[in-house]
């Protein structure tokens, strides 16, 4: 089994063993379905946010990686290639900030006056 395969067994075992106390409760009354609502929504509002800046982050630490390898087989070609980069990393920062929007966005739903 190769390394991603681990890294992505791994993730699944932390994420379930995360999500054991949320299954092992107890069936809640109307008056607590909202409470139970908005926790839920403040565990995946996190879980947004947290895996899109660990994507952001890994793809600009390839992108940077990338762009060095380059520059530095090609030093005639940098503008070029730094130019593209910027383009790339704030096309990836955009994604994170839209990641962030939409945990806001989960977080800030009054959850009482939509059921």
């Amino acid at each position: 089994m190769n390394r991603k395969m681990k890294a992505l067994g791994l993730l699944v075992f932390f994420a379930l063993v995360a999500a054991a106390p949320l299954l092992a409760q107890e069936v809640a009354g109307p008056s607590e379905t909202k409470a139970s609502l908005y926790r839920l929504s403040i565990i995946v509002g996190g879980a947004i946010i947290t895996l899109a800046a660990a994507a952001g982050a890994f793809c600009q630490a390839k992108a940077i990686s990338s762009a060095c390898e380059g520059i530095s087989r090609n030093p005639g070609a940098a503008p070029h290639i730094r130019f593209l980069l910027l383009l790339g990393l704030i096309l990836i920062e955009t994604l994170v900030i839209y990641a962030l929007l939409v945990t806001f966005i989960i977080l800030m739903v009054k959850w009482g006056k939509y059921t």
